[in-house]
């Protein structure tokens, strides 16, 4: 065998990036299959507590929410949150870029800590790189905190997977928002231009919010911050409202309870799964239950975003699956407007899953996300009239068209499917 120091030094690289990207692919296997089932249908008065009690979460009611969709109505309600803002302002995003959204959430936030607001900001050290310096020093001025998750380092570059992908503002404890929005221009408009992405946010009141403002304070800890969390913890709600319960993912800590969460949905359908998502790259789990789910004769359909997307290699690997979930009556389409960037699931027209979870292992087994889960059929009506019409502006793909694409888009498909455990 030809000795390692005789070959050249291109070859030397490219072999060591073969072996780490192998060893890559060992570690983000799924490691197990879950054949998951549930007891109890989605429709079913047991399921909210059924599933809260699995997945280790705290099932509340009392709780509003208003779908906010696209950046024309969830930009401006999260600004004007934060400008009429009284005590505490806890925001963590995974992208804060330049460009005008950028500017007036700086000058928002900078605004509300000259007022004497206690301002934290929490942004992720790879999804936030782009962050202008000028505002980090303008908000550090007017005396924001600024935490930033998990900083890459030479000595801690094998932790380069793991970010928080989360998207939570509260304010004075009683007014939160999340969804899949960061802080960027492409999150302005209606999705009326390939400028301007398709997303969707919450707003919400009830106990949920300091649900959501623990979670940002799990992250906050993690960033070296040494100060106690300040929640305003809500009376017990009098009215039965929306049964929610926020499910928070953080792989540092061991916690995959957001997979769970889609799972046991997915498994609690009796009638039918409407799946909103960019990113769908399934794997073994997830094909099960879906597949499960088929051969219990339950609707399903997937939206996922379509050729104007920020990740084609992604878009490839989750595309290796749509011939056998095709095959198995699933209805599959692909939005071509803009990006579509929304992570939105109904199950059955009562149980909806709304946060910044994408259906893919990165989000899954990698990310710190965070998911709200609602037994609400106002809510329901709500997210899928979005959908009803975000798929009238979609390409639905047929099994037939499907398997007959070019021998390239195939080849493309099988490459990249080989990294969908790592996406």
């Amino acid at each position: 065998m030809r000795p390692l120091k005789s070959f050249p030094t291109t070859m030397k690289v490219v072999v060591v990036v073969l072996i780490v990207i192998g060893i890559a692919l060992l570690f983000a296997q799924d490691q197990e299959t879950l054949r998951v089932s549930s007891a109890f249908g989605a429709e079913d008065r047991e399921f909210p507590t059924y599933t809260a009690t699995l997945v280790g979460a705290e099932l509340t009611s009392g709780n509003q929410y208003q779908v906010l969709t696209n950046g024309v109505r969830f930009l401006p309600a999260m600004l004007d949150a934060i400008r009429g803002a009284k005590r505490r302002i806890s925001f963590e995003t995974y992208i804060y870029g330049k460009g005008e959204v950028a500017g007036q959430f700086t000058t928002a936030l900078a605004d509300a800590a000259h007022r004497g607001i206690e301002v934290r900001l929490l942004v992720d050290a790879v999804g936030a790189k782009d962050m202008e310096a000028e505002h980090a020093a303008r908000l550090r001025e007017a005396g924001v905190r600024i935490g930033t998750f998990n900083p890459l380092r030479w000595y801690n570059i094998e932790e380069i997977n793991y970010r928080t992908h989360r998207k939570i503002l509260v304010v004075d404890g009683a007014v939160g928002f999340t969804g899949g929005a960061g802080v960027a221009d492409h999150w302005q408009g209606n999705a009326d231009s390939p400028d301007h992405w398709r997303d969707t946010h919450l707003q919400v009141t009830g106990p949920v919010v300091s649900q959501l403002e623990a979670a940002f304070y799990e992250n906050w800890l993690e960033t070296g911050h040494a100060n106690a969390p300040a929640l305003d913890l809500p009376p017990p709600a009098m009215e039965p409202l929306a049964g929610s319960l926020v499910v928070r993912s953080s792989p540092t800590g061991g916690s995959n309870a957001v997979k769970l969460l889609y799972l046991l949905s997915i498994a609690g359908a009796r009638r039918s799964i409407d799946l909103q998502s960019p990113y769908v790259v399934l794997d073994e789990s997830t094909r099960y239950v879906i597949l499960e789910a088929r051969r219990r004769g339950v609707r399903v359909r997937m939206l996922v975003e379509g050729q104007m997307t920020d990740a084609l290699p992604v878009k490839y690997a989750g595309r290796a699956a749509y011939d056998e979930l095709l095959s198995a009556g699933v209805r599959i389409a692909e939005y071509q407007p803009t990006m579509m960037h929304v992570k939105a699931t109904v199950v059955d027209d009562v149980w909806s899953i709304v946060g910044s979870t994408n259906f893919d292992n990165r989000s899954f087994e990698l990310n710190d996300e965070i998911n709200v889960a609602i037994a609400d059929r106002g809510i329901a009506r709500r997210l899928l009239s979005d959908m009803d019409a975000d798929w009238h502006q979609s390409r639905e793909i047929s099994l037939d068209a499907w398997r007959s694409r070019s021998i390239n888009e195939k080849g493309r498909e099988r490459l990249w499917s080989a990294f969908g455990e790592l996406f």
